[in-house]
């Protein structure tokens, strides 16, 4: 067991220019950071088996689910169940930065919606 950080993570780039950091990579359990920078976004997609909860550590999320746009502030979070169409992106003009935890992982289970 050790100490992970932005610095020792698995890192991966996805989008135009968006981050992503394995802070803990298992089948059953995932935690990654992502950094979004402004007016990027993910494809809008569901997990068959995954649920997600996001917790935005700086910036502010918008994130559709299922039709209806959460506005998620820095210290807020949302939970996200399996099947759920969804689509997070960044309309503030500051970086997005955030904790996205999968359980089970999610890599391997995206449908595109």
């Amino acid at each position: 067991m050790s100490i992970i950080n932005t610095d020792s993570a698995e890192h991966y780039k996805w989008g135009n220019n968006s981050d992503g950091w394995h802070l803990l990579k298992t089948n059953s359990l995932s935690v990654i950071q992502e950094r979004v920078p402004p007016g990027e976004s993910e494809y809008r997609h569901y997990h068959n088996e995954s649920q997600q909860f996001f917790h935005v550590l700086s910036g502010t999320a918008s994130i559709d689910i299922s039709g209806v746009v959460h506005e998620v502030q820095a210290g807020s979070g949302i939970h996200i169940a399996p099947k759920d169409p969804h689509q997070l992106s960044n309309q503030a003009n500051m970086d997005l930065l955030f904790l996205v935890i999968s359980e089970p992982m999610s890599h391997g289970d995206r449908v595109n919606a």
